[in-house]
């Protein structure tokens, strides 16, 4: 794996050997950490290293997976909310990238626009790290995947199917992961929630290297067969002003004990980023139930986020190797 130094703003950024890589390095510290959690002793892979979390949208998950990741191997934090900079207010995008480049090893961002994580990484002059925006959520997909892998042992031929939303971030981002890694993703969406015709293309592209493939439907029936289901909040953070719209759309595309039936497999999981709106996308009983791992995921949030540190600033170059 040859990611040290570099910027991770989009799963396009990373190739399928390196994802595969990074996956592997996080189960190795997801393994270790039980062990120094019990030992009561800290890894020292981020020792030395300042991190700054420039947050312009609330996180609980991702916050606290930087956060802990980053102290569990020896570094130090520091939290920026909105209201703590001068982010693309009094002072532009590029003049804050500069003085946090000049102080921090990396910058992870949460926020808006996928131009302010582009910007941050060109002129910062280290690592960015992309905590999500409103275009992509990287890191989550790799909590993802890692959940996929504990579950089934592998990704390749894997069924995924994304219910509600499919124009939103984690659709664009499972997409284009599921796409490297061989999975057979279908996007189950009404018609005018679809994503974009270019991800779309740059995903199918992937997925015919990889021999996955990807699918958009508006038909309900396609989660027939599927290993995994998934769905997301009908409302992105920031539309909220849309919620009566988007619940009259969505609500024949509700995650329930019913369209679990339909996948006709008692081995389907089910699986959501959070936070999650119960009676919305997804009914208590789904989210409660024996097929939900969704706090497994959540969980690997920290290990996998603590990977992308590890290898992009870390400072054995035997994990990043």
């Amino acid at each position: 794996m040859n990611l040290y130094g570099k910027s991770f703003l989009t799963l396009k950024d990373v190739t399928p050997k390196e994802m595969h890589e990074l996956l592997e390095l996080s189960a190795t510290l997801k393994h270790e950490r039980k062990i120094q959690k019990k030992e009561g002793v800290f890894g020292e892979r981020l020792k030395g290293k300042q991190i700054a979390l420039i947050f312009e949208k609330s996180s609980t998950r991702t916050r606290c997976a930087f956060t802990i990741g980053c102290v569990d191997e020896g570094g130090y934090v520091e939290y920026l909310g909105l209201n703590d900079i001068q982010l693309g207010k009094k002072e532009t995008v590029e003049d804050t990238a500069r003085v946090l480049g000049r102080m921090f090893d990396g910058i992870a961002f949460r926020g808006f626009e996928q131009e302010t994580v582009e910007k941050l990484a060109k002129y910062s002059g280290v690592p960015v790290w992309n905590a999500l925006t409103d275009t992509y959520h990287p890191t989550q997909i790799l909590a993802y995947f890692l959940t996929i892998k504990e579950k089934f042992g592998k990704l390749e031929n894997i069924k995924l199917v994304y219910v509600g939303d499919g124009r939103n971030n984690m659709a664009n981002s499972l997409m284009i992961g599921s796409g490297k890694m061989g999975i057979h993703m279908t996007i189950i969406a009404p018609k005018t929630l679809w994503p974009e015709k270019k991800i779309v293309e740059c995903s199918n592209q992937y997925a015919k290297e990889s021999g996955g493939s990807i699918t958009i439907t508006d038909n309900i029936h396609a989660v027939e067969g599927a290993d995994v289901i998934y769905t997301d909040v009908w409302c992105s953070m920031g539309e909220e002003e849309k919620a009566k719209e988007r619940i009259e759309l969505l609500s024949p595309y509700q995650v329930n004990k019913e369209l679990m039936k339909k996948t006709k497999k008692d081995t389907t999981i089910f699986m959501h980023c959070l936070p999650a709106v119960r009676g919305n996308e997804v009914t208590d009983d789904v989210i409660e139930g024996e097929q939900s791992v969704v706090f497994d995921e959540a969980e690997n949030r920290l290990h996998t986020i603590k990977a992308v540190m590890v290898a992009t600033i870390g400072n054995k170059e035997t994990d990043r190797s």
